[in-house]
């Protein structure tokens, strides 16, 4: 009975050993997945319809932000980003959208991690910067 109690607890420790550092990582790396229920246009390219993962690679890669696909197994876009400070905090990741008319993709502007008020503002080119400064903002804070 000892050894049975001792291995299982063993097995939990262990269990938990190997789990942290993932969800250690998640939170340095920001990882968040998210469902898109039409098209949005990121710096350069538009994404479809569909469920992604963002990311901003390690602490020392703050500027960047890493796009993927829904299983994280194709590297979609990397973008650089500069900071953004909001007022407020949300418990769920908040992404800031661009109304760009009709017949345009709404532009993801920002994004903000869980529990943070500064984020990651998308850097796009000189002209669509300016044409998104003038489009209406809609915030969206996305999670269960």
């Amino acid at each position: 009975m000892t050894i049975r109690r001792t291995s299982y607890i063993l097995g939990l420790i262990l269990a938990l050993a190997v789990m942290l550092p993932v969800l250690h990582a998640d939170e340095i790396n920001q990882a968040t997945k998210v469902t898109f229920s039409q098209p949005v246009e990121i710096p350069g390219k538009t994404l479809p319809a569909g469920t992604y993962w963002l990311d901003r690679g390690t602490a020392a890669d703050a500027v960047i932000v890493r796009v993927f696909n829904a299983d994280r197994s194709r590297l979609i876009a990397t973008l650089l980003t500069i900071s953004r400070e909001k007022k407020d905090v949300a418990a769920h990741s908040t992404f800031i959208l661009a109304d760009q008319g009709a017949g345009k993709p709404q532009a993801l502007v920002a994004w903000f991690y869980p529990g943070n008020s500064i984020g990651h503002e998308f850097l796009y080119a000189k002209p669509e910067r300016q044409e998104l400064a003038r489009d209406n903002k809609e915030t969206v804070v996305a999670g269960d």
